[in-house]
């Protein structure tokens, strides 16, 4: 339970901040696209 809860905070904080972090729907896709390529770079 505790788990569960604490996944939820993570998620809630994590899109909370990559949403204030961008004012529109083009800074946000701009955001998603960087973090691929953030992902990407760290699989390599």
């Amino acid at each position: 339970m505790m788990h569960r809860f604490l996944s939820f905070l993570l998620i809630a904080l994590v899109c909370g901040v990559a949403l204030s972090g961008c004012n529109t729907a083009r800074g946000f896709g701009e955001d998603v696209q960087h973090l691929g390529g953030a992902i990407q770079r760290a699989v390599q």
